[in-house]
């Protein structure tokens, strides 16, 4: 077996000291003119053989040093807090100034308590076991082979996505626990807190003796750099994008790396006739309120219409600033209580990311589930109900990566299902579906031990 690193290994003793390592090349400061695009491939060809470099050293650490660089990682974000708001002050001010969404600034917006959430989700990622090594099956064959089938790292780990800085953290301490190295680009909008943020996680890494290259950015190269690494088969394992619809289709359709594809949020919530007036509101207002700029927030609000919840469900929404997009049968039942406007088949379609919600009546559970399969991204959808059946035909009858009974949908959260963060949520059926987490960036290989035997 090969031997494990840890800090006082001789086989990291070597790998640390030895004239194969590759210095970080000097790039482009922000905003200086972009090298040509042979340059740029050349250069992002070399970042990633330096994270495949990385990428086997990082398999070989155990857990003890991997979890002591998620605590360095923690460590230094509170103690640069400063540096780090700074340098988002810069990209939120830009933004704002460029015409960006409210609910694109509130996802590119950091402040100390989302730093320390961040903190805190490298803690729980500390604390989780290593997927690393674990079995996933196993036995011993008539012939006498011992057969075992266990999680191994994927290697390059790869993430495109936009004006999102807390995902810079949250995938590097993901594919750092799980053994890989992982290339970032977060793209222009939060140009200067990712470059903030990587110096934090590769100063953290070399603290505790691992490469510094298992984090490295492409920001520098702009949109050719995230087009290189898009064709860079064989240098990259698996591909992440991570954002609105424009940019997973153009990963999707332009990658040559293979490509875990996350998916926007047409998230659907379903009231039937049985569900009770408080836990309706309660969970409405958590799911289309607590945060509006992120997927798992409810988009559609689907009405039994022999329910007498919505006008407390309507009344709530409004008071908290919601603008309702009613069908006509939902303006009548409302008979101009509570403002609406009306809906058409692009809400139905749309994914708001603000505090707008498309509402519709239904006369049956499998009218909502029709409309559901019309609509869905594929995300999440809810049903509120006290009736059993109908929760358990529900959940039947539903194909999306995340199905929820009589609570808020936006618990379809890596870290709020004990993943401790998420590389993102996937709405594919291949190799990983719903949020990702540590399992989700390890593939598996199988161990055959014999004694000598042949295939007769």
């Amino acid at each position: 077996m090969t031997e494990a690193l840890t800090p006082d290994s001789p086989a990291m003793t070597d790998a640390l000291t030895s004239g194969n390592a590759v210095q970080v090349p000097e790039t482009p400061e922000l905003g200086a003119v972009p090298p040509t695009p042979e340059r740029v491939e050349a250069a992002v060809h070399s970042i990633a053989d330096r994270s495949r470099q990385a990428a086997r050293r990082m398999g070989q650490a155990n857990r003890a040093w991997k979890d002591r660089a998620l605590h360095a990682i923690g460590a230094a974000l509170k103690e640069q807090q400063g540096l780090i708001l700074a340098a988002n002050a810069t990209d939120v001010d830009s933004g704002r100034s460029n015409g960006t969404s409210a609910a694109l600034l509130d996802r590119l917006t950091l402040t100390p308590a989302r730093i320390d959430g961040l903190v805190a989700a490298l803690e729980n990622l500390a604390g989780l076991p290593d997927p690393v090594g674990n079995v996933v099956r196993g036995q011993t064959l008539p012939n006498g082979l011992r057969l075992r089938q266990v999680n191994v790292p994927m290697g390059v780990v790869a993430a495109i996505y936009e004006a999102r800085p807390n995902v810079t953290v949250d995938i590097a301490g993901l594919a750092l626990k799980s053994g890989n190295a992982v290339i970032l680009r977060g793209g222009s909008a939060a140009a200067h807190t990712n470059a903030a943020l990587v110096t934090i996680l590769r100063d953290a890494l070399e603290s505790v003796g691992l490469p510094a290259d298992a984090v490295q950015t492409v920001d520098q190269f702009g949109r050719e750099g995230a087009n290189v690494l898009m064709r860079a088969r064989g240098r990259v394992d698996v591909l992440i994008p991570r954002g609105g619809r424009e940019l997973i289709q153009t990963v999707v359709n332009n990658s040559s790396v293979p490509v875990i594809e996350t998916g926007e949020g047409n998230v659907h919530i379903f009231i039937d006739e049985s569900a009770s007036e408080d836990m309706a509101v309660d969970i409405l207002l958590n799911a289309k309120t607590q945060r509006p700029s992120v997927c798992n927030t409810v988009e559609t609000l689907l009405v039994h219409s022999k329910s007498t919840v919505l006008p407390a469900v309507a009344a709530a929404l409004r008071s908290a600033g919601v603008t309702l997009h009613v069908d006509s049968r939902i303006q009548a039942a409302l008979s101009g209580a509570v403002d609406t406007v009306p809906a058409d088949d692009v809400d139905w379609a749309t994914e708001y990311m603000d505090l707008d919600l498309a509402v519709a009546m239904v006369d049956s559970l499998d009218e909502a589930v029709a409309h559901i399969r019309r609509w869905s991204t594929g995300h999440t959808e809810a049903i509120l109900t006290n009736n059993l059946a109908n929760a358990e035909k529900f959940i039947a009858d539903i194909d999306s990566a995340a199905v929820i009974v009589n609570a808020s949908t936006r618990f379809t959260d890596g870290g709020e299902l004990g993943l401790g963060a998420e590389v993102g949520i996937s709405t594919q059926k291949l190799h990983a579906r719903g949020p990702m987490g540590l399992t989700e960036l390890t593939t598996t290989k199988w161990i055959v031990q014999g004694e000598g035997q042949i295939r007769g």
